[in-house]
């Protein structure tokens, strides 16, 4: 069986993607994401408004029971501007809102509803048994609460002289209150002060600001989502390129239009050309500071993996009508993994002291990745490979990395102990460097399939 191995296509390929590409792609790809988000938010803004609020107008939430054995319950720290209100006025004014409290007692008992500063409801409840509401959960509906001991009674809450806005009787009791910057509490209690509160609460707002500012935020991202597939379609467009968009084929086109969505074997290696070479001598102490002296990398490499997954998107969506993936968004995501690897290799594999290049195109040091491009791909498994049939992997690629919030993975616990053995004997061993690159390797694989680069399914091994 013939073989394949993944050489650099001369003339083609990440060389092409100079300073000025690359910036308008990254800065395209960001202004895409922020106008998507600026786009989502106007649309709910704009659907919340048509569909979400009462006959009055107010978006409400559902009616839950709190109940308590004290004289009150609570919900305090309502914060709007600081804690003068100063800076609050002009943003409430613009937003026109309006929040009303209904309560009613399930046994038909009069309730009473009052909102008042923070600090002159702690006075007036200083020595009264009652209970704070710190955090409410929804599906299925539960709340945390803290108990505050007093011996004193209340007396009748509506005589007090400290409510902003109140709302008192029998039946369904329903408070409005237009906020004002300060520090807010709001209490519900028995209009007779008595203990042994339950009532059923809903709180609602409503606000003549969301139409518009939904509208203004929708067009805001409309603009932003067109001027960024303009800077994207500037950046990934090839100088001189055929209108159709026709690209040289790789040398290994052939046998990539042949391959199949098996894992490779032995007599058939991945499609991944993966170098990583332990570039002895290597310097004891200098591999505890490199994650530090890589910081510019990795400054780079977030804005340019924000434009990696904006790209695998629109290469989803080409693959998905043309099964074909876009060279030059093909050779900009190859780059990326390329400059990744690098990058990992020395600051993380810690196989070089060798500073890594800023460049998207091969180069000479010794860590380098390299893709076959192919000429046709799967259209049916384009959507499914980066979530469903690559999931096996991602639980084997989280051991090796670590699991969110989880233990360290193999890979860096293998790294800390090559580089341990560095900084003790002078020696890098060589057993735990191939260990970790195979990980890398492994990972490397996984993110090609992933990413749609390949059809061919990753092998579960170490090895090429």
């Amino acid at each position: 069986m013939s073989t394949t191995t993944a050489q650099p296509v001369p003339g083609r390929g990440a060389s092409t993607w100079g300073p000025g590409r690359v910036l308008a792609l990254i800065g395209g790809s960001v202004i895409a994401l922020v106008a998507l988000g600026l786009a989502l938010a106007g649309l709910s803004m704009v659907l919340a408004h048509a569909t979400a609020r009462d006959s009055a107008g107010f978006y409400t939430s559902s009616t839950e029971r709190f109940t308590t054995q004290t004289y009150a319950l609570t919900s305090e720290g309502l914060q709007i501007g600081d804690v003068r209100g100063e800076g609050a006025d002009w943003a409430l004014d613009a937003l026109d809102a309006t929040v009303r409290v209904r309560a009613s007692a399930p046994d038909g008992r009069p309730v009473f509803i009052g909102v008042a500063r923070e600090a002159d409801l702690d006075r007036y409840l200083t020595q009264v048994a009652h209970e704070e509401i710190t955090d409410v959960e929804g599906g299925p509906f539960t709340y945390d609460s803290l108990r505050r001991d007093g011996t004193a009674a209340p007396g009748v809450p509506a005589a007090a002289r400290i409510w902003i806005a109140s709302a008192s009787g029998g039946g369904t009791q329903a408070l409005t209150w237009e906020p004002e910057g300060g520090r807010w509490a709001v209490a519900v209690m028995n209009a007779s002060g008595s203990r042994a509160v339950s009532a059923d609460v809903s709180v609602g707002a409503k606000s003549g600001a969301v139409l518009p500012l939904g509208l203004v935020l929708l067009g805001l991202g409309v603009v932003g989502l067109a001027g960024s597939a303009a800077l994207i379609w500037l950046a990934v467009r090839e100088p001189g390129a055929p209108a159709g968009g026709a690209t040289v084929p790789a040398p290994e086109a052939a046998t990539a239009e042949a391959a199949t969505a098996e894992p490779a074997t032995a007599e058939q290696p991945y499609p991944l050309r993966f170098e990583g070479r332990l570039d002895e001598p290597l310097s004891r102490g200098l591999w505890l500071v490199k994650w530090v002296l890589a910081f510019p990398h990795w400054l780079v490499l977030a804005f340019l993996w924000v434009a990696y997954h904006v790209m695998t998107l629109v290469a989803l969506v080409a693959i998905l009508f043309t099964g074909r993936y876009p060279r030059a968004i093909f050779d900009f995501n190859v780059g990326v993994l390329r400059w990744t690897w690098r990058v990992v290799h020395y600051a993380c594999a810690l196989g070089t002291d060798r500073y890594p290049p800023f460049t998207l195109a091969p180069a000479d040091y010794p860590a380098e990745l390299d893709v076959p491009y192919p000429e046709r791909l799967s259209r049916g498994k384009a959507f499914f490979k980066p979530w469903l049939l690559i999931l096996p992997h991602w639980f084997v690629v989280a051991a090796f990395l670590g699991w969110w919030d989880g233990p360290p993975g193999l890979f860096p616990v293998l790294a800390v102990i090559g580089g341990g053995m560095l900084l003790f004997t002078g020696r890098y061993p060589r057993e735990v460097f191939g260990l970790v690159l195979g990980i890398a390797r492994w990972v490397a694989r996984v993110v090609v399939y992933a990413g749609l680069m390949r059809d061919e399914y990753p092998p579960f091994r170490l090895d090429r």
